[in-house]
């Protein structure tokens, strides 16, 4: 009985999870970004707004409307439910080898940017949903460099 309970919580739980990602999803954010260069529909290997101003400003207002309801706010705590973004690219931080760093920030990129479109579904459970149909590519890597400015705030 009581494992029958435990288990209707988790599902409930579970339930009300995917409702609250579908919803944040079907709402586009309200994020003016035409000071950035337009990027076209193919999508880019590397992050080309890396350190950019004008993107992480636009990353910052996104990041506030998208993801700071699981990765906190400001991607500045690892308290949400969600993996600390500041340590995406932390191996890479740690490369001296500038060709190795460089290959390595392309692998970061990589995944950032599969992960952001495409989502993460585990064991049928969506733990972050695809962010493609609602997120354009500027403003995905606009996200990225305002995430990796918060790497250099926390490092202070």
């Amino acid at each position: 009985m009581r494992n029958m309970l435990m288990r209707n919580l988790i599902l409930a739980a579970l339930i009300a999870g995917k409702a609250a990602i579908a919803d944040e999803v079907a709402n586009h954010p309200e994020v003016d970004f035409s000071s950035l260069p337009r990027l076209g529909s193919n999508w880019l290997a590397t992050n080309p707004y890396r350190g950019n101003t004008d993107a992480i400003r636009v990353g910052q207002l996104t990041y506030g409307q998208t993801c700071a309801r699981c990765h906190g706010a400001d991607a500045s705590t690892n308290a949400a439910p969600a993996p600390d973004l500041r340590r995406l690219n932390a191996f890479c931080r740690r490369v001296e080898d500038a060709e190795l760093k460089a290959a390595c920030m392309r692998d970061n990129d990589d995944y950032f940017s599969k992960t952001v479109r495409q989502g993460k579904t585990i064991v049928g459970v969506v733990h972050m949903p695809a962010w493609e149909p609602v997120l354009s590519q500027e403003l995905i890597w606009a996200v990225q460099s305002f995430i990796e400015s918060r790497v250099e705030v926390s490092k202070r």
